[in-house]
Order: structure tokens, then sequence, then C-alpha cells
């Protein structure tokens, strides 16, 4: 332990005050990436903005690997769990100077990704940060391998040690980060819960919109106003389970997964796809100046 904590000092000091900044910014960087995720209460749902299942479904239509992540959505939970695992493990072994080439590589092919999934047709291209830090990793890289003068992964039993001493590290972060979200969401009453059967106010729903929720037993849902009223539809494909999305061009829920396609109007009927079987009806009603789950 002191002969690694020796060499973690040494690598500081003997690095470049420019190679530092570097370092520390990256390292620092992964780290809040991880928190920030872990701490999101709907990263690993279906429903919120921020969630990975989500995030994957819009890759999946407009980056050009989305056949990639059309397959990833399915396992969106486990995918997610596996981001904030990587991005923790990345951040620490950065600033404490674990495989060092080795996980700059990693920071870069995951910068890489980042910037193929989610910045590709941000223009211009320097407004999108994923391309700034795969520059910042692979320079970091370079840098490494350019003072050992070879790239060197091999690992002896105290480097495999250290490895996965990083990984125990980033697994607690992440249920650290897992329990404080809990926690702050245990002490929330917001208006957007389905605590209290209330889902939204009929002042914040115009005719015309849609507004998805979560059920009870934590399932997807979506609800839709027209004059007539309200009705709600699980978002839960009937297929093998992927996550639909409501697509005002074709008025239908589309399942991005294996095409199942389903109308709304139509008591959520099938359209098209590899399933005969509708979408489940969630109980929704009109309460005074709310939409409520019956």
């Amino acid at each position: 332990m002191r002969t690694h904590l020796r060499s973690v000092v040494a690598s500081w000091r003997n690095q470049s005050p420019a190679i530092r900044l570097i370092r520390f910014w990256l390292g620092v960087t992964w780290i809040y990436g991880g928190w920030d995720k872990a701490t999101d209460p709907g990263f690993l749902g279906k429903t919120s903005t921020t969630s990975i299942s989500k995030q994957l479904i819009g890759y999946s239509k407009s980056s050009p690997l989305g056949f990639l992540f059309r397959h990833m959505i399915e396992r969106s939970t486990a995918i997610g769990v596996m981001v904030m695992i990587l991005e923790f493990a990345i951040g620490i072994a950065t600033l404490l100077w674990i495989a060092p080439t080795m996980t700059a590589f990693v920071g870069f092919t995951m910068s890489l990704g980042l910037w193929i999934a989610v910045t590709w047709h941000v223009k211009p291209y320097f407004l999108g940060s994923d391309t700034a830090y795969a520059v910042l990793w692979l320079a970091y890289f370079l840098h490494l391998v350019g003072k050992r003068r070879k790239i060197d992964v091999s690992l002896d039993r105290r480097g495999a040690i250290r490895i996965g001493a990083v990984g125990v590290a980033a697994i607690a972060a992440m249920l650290v980060g897992r329990g404080a979200q809990k926690s702050a969401a245990g002490t929330s009453t917001g208006s957007g819960s389905t605590s209290g059967k209330q889902l939204i106010k009929l002042a914040d729903f115009p005719v015309g919109q849609t507004h998805e929720f979560s059920t009870p037993d934590g399932q997807p849902a979506i609800v839709f106003r027209t004059k007539n009223g309200v009705f709600a539809y699980s978002e839960v494909c009937t297929h093998q389970g992927c996550t639909v999305a409501y697509s005002p061009a074709d008025k239908a829920l589309l399942c991005p997964c294996h095409g199942a396609a389903y109308d709304p109007f139509n008591s959520a009927a099938v359209l098209g796809g590899p399933t005969n079987t509708p979408l489940s009806s969630v109980k929704v009603a009109i309460s005074g100046a709310w939409v409520v789950l019956v």
C-alpha cells in the first residue's frame, strides 16, 4: 500500500503541469459522470428524459451505428449499470495511476463512442464536448506511450489486485450514489409521481398531447388527451418487452427494437410487427384539475 502511494505521488510529481491538468480534469470529470448517473433516479428507469433506455432509443435513430444501439435497448438497465461502473473506474484509475496506459485508451474509446452516439450530428463540431474529450484522452494516451516507448498491457499479480480494487471501489461508489438518490427520492413529493395517483394537471396537458409516467409497479406508460377525454397504455412492447414511443407523424406507438406498431386511438391494436397482442391499457381519468391513475 505504501509502495503504491509513493508511486502515485511520484507520478504526479514527475509529470509536467500541463499533463497534470489534463489528468486531473479527465479523472475528476469521469468520476463526476458516474456520480451524476448514479444519483439520477430516472437513469435506470424507462420514462425519464435522462433514462439510459430513452438515450439508447435516441441513439438508435440518430447515430450512424444505430443498428448496434437497437440491440442494446432490451438490455438498457445492464448497460446503464456498466456505464456507471466504467466511468467511476476510469476516473479512479486515472487519478491513482493504476494501469494508466490502458485506462487512457479505454477513456479515449469511450469518448469516441459517445461522439458517434451522442454528438455525431452536432454542428459545428466544436460545440460537441465528446470530440474534445476524445482528443484529450488520445493526447494523454500518446504522452504515456511516448514516455514508456511501448504499449504495456501486461499485468503482474500486484497490478491485477490493483485493478480489482478499482473495480470494487467503482461498484461501491455506484451503490453509494444509488443510495443517495433513493434517500432524496424518499423525501420528494413531485407532481410527476404516481404517489397519490395524480399524474399531471389538466392546465399543463392540452388536448392532442401525451404524457409519460410510471405505474405503481414501475412500468413505463403513456397517457393521451383528446377532446373526448383521456386514455393510457403501458409502453412495454408485447413482443419482447422493449419500451415503445409515440410517433406523432405516424400516429402510432412504435417499438424501436423489432418494429412492432400499435394504434393508440384504437385500443392499442397491432398495426404491424412481430406480435399479435395489443398493449395493455392503464386506467386513468380526469378528476378536478388533474389526470389521475384509477
